[in-house]
């Protein structure tokens, strides 16, 4: 497959994926509303495409010519716009025949509604892309090592060292970093002979808050401790940090969050973890430890790495 549709090329999890596309030798097209998004980042060479998510003809006239489409989607609270997303896609891919649409979860995607629309759409777009008649793969992700990189936590590390995070001490997760979700997405545009279905990706290690905070320490040469937070607490946080109030508002990024996480930690069994040798089954990417990830931080800065780029994009 040679040219690629990109689908959320200008967030955090976009820009990862334009890098190992690119390096795989294929050619990432970036569907944006605005096609002047990438022309102060780095990414100012990436070829666009004008589209909209939610504009079928868009997408169809976005997608011609191209041999797959890979997604990362923004999350919504109505499951309405979420089917609207999955229809259209849908809709590109069959009317161009796409070879292979693949679509990465962004998160855990449980089996029944959970009473979060954010996550139950989430299967819904699912649900769209595998009757779209092209070939499918959906690559559903754990928690990102990169969150701890972001601004609204990597300060708190730095800084005072403590890395607070809405788990419950006990729950384990395998964390990945972006990079990895991105090369799991371009084996899965590569490999002709992966099968439609769903993957479940993940680090190679499951840890728990504190086994994170002894990892970052090691690596960091400073004590990080772990503090568990509410979900709740965790939402209001994020809140005051972004729009600075504390009210968590209905249907928020910041109320869904919290949403996730109240579901995650109140399952009996953690739904975050992945078995290795399920994705050596179907996958050669390796991906990295904490440790190896946490290595190529400079944990002496606390700014967020992305930041610059992102807002860049943003601000055309």
């Amino acid at each position: 497959m040679t040219r690629i549709l990109v689908l959320g090329a200008t967030g955090d999890q976009g820009h990862p994926l334009l890098t190992r596309l690119i390096a795989a030798g294929m050619t990432p097209v970036a569907a944006l509303r605005n096609p002047q998004a990438l022309a102060g980042t780095e990414f100012a060479d990436v070829e666009t495409v004008a589209a909209d998510i939610y504009d079928e003809a868009s997408m169809v006239a976005a997608a011609k010519g191209m041999d797959a489409i890979a997604a990362h989607l923004p999350f919504v609270f109505d499951r309405d716009l979420a089917q609207q997303m999955g229809a259209n896609i849908a809709a590109a891919g069959k009317a161009n025949g796409v070879k292979r649409i693949v679509f990465h979860t962004s998160c855990h995607i449980a089996d029944e509604d959970i009473g979060s629309p954010a996550m139950d759409g989430r299967r819904d777009i699912i649900k769209a892309i595998a009757g779209s008649g092209c070939e499918w793969a959906i690559i559903e992700s754990r928690v990102f090592m990169d969150n701890m990189i972001r601004s609204w936590n990597k300060p708190g590390i730095v800084n005072k060292g403590v890395f607070a995070y809405p788990a419950k001490p006990d729950l384990r997760i395998s964390w990945i970093c972006l990079d990895d979700v991105a090369a799991f997405m371009v084996e899965a545009l590569a490999n002709s002979d992966l099968p439609s279905g769903r993957y479940r990706v993940g680090g190679p290690e499951a840890l728990v808050g504190d086994e994170v905070a002894a990892t970052l320490s090691e690596v960091a040469g400073k004590q990080i401790v772990f503090k568990s937070l509410t979900p709740d607490d965790f939402a209001s946080a994020m809140s005051l940090l972004v729009t600075g109030s504390p009210d968590v508002k209905p249907a928020s990024i910041y109320d869904g969050m919290a949403q996730f996480y109240r579901w995650y930690n109140a399952q009996p069994v953690s739904p975050l973890v992945v078995a290795p040798e399920e994705m050596a089954k179907h996958f050669k990417h390796k991906p990295a430890s904490l440790a190896e990830w946490a290595a190529r931080q400079d944990w002496n800065d606390p700014r967020d790495p992305a930041l610059a780029t992102r807002l860049a994009g943003m601000a055309r």
